[in-house]
């Protein structure tokens, strides 16, 4: 199988369309307090993440890493454009799975509050009853 990489950044960001709704995590460095309250705040959500197709798309200085599915295939400069986030800057993007930011902000954000947002769309809605939720 042969792999195309995307020419442009919303080529590769539309490859989440329709299938997840990527938590983008912006911070300038690993030691980044905010970094490390927000990676608080994820840890033991994996069953939330997973029931709601999130992927958390992590980009600290230079590198970009996903957990729950594949990154973009981006690199950390190319998706701080994209979403107008600066180099030393921390921010969260919650990216609906019809490609639009549903949720931008400048501190950390609990996932209840991003689950509570994800679950009053209509889209997840109707994956809930589907599901039998």
């Amino acid at each position: 199988m042969v792999t195309i990489a995307p020419t442009t950044t919303a080529d590769a960001m539309s490859a989440y369309r329709w299938k997840n709704r990527p938590l983008l995590v912006f911070a300038p460095s690993n030691s980044a307090a905010a970094l490390r309250r927000q990676s608080q705040l994820l840890n033991g959500k994996a069953a939330g993440l997973r029931d709601r197709d999130m992927v958390v798309v992590r980009v600290v200085g230079d590198r970009v890493s996903a957990r729950g599915g594949r990154g973009p295939g981006l690199s950390a400069a190319a998706l701080r454009k994209r979403y107008g986030v600066a180099p030393g800057g921390f921010r969260v993007i919650l990216v609906g799975k019809d490609g639009g930011a549903k949720l931008s902000s400048g501190a950390p954000v609990s996932m209840g509050r991003v689950f509570r947002l994800i679950d009053g769309m209509p889209m997840r809605r109707q994956e809930m009853r589907r599901r039998g939720q």
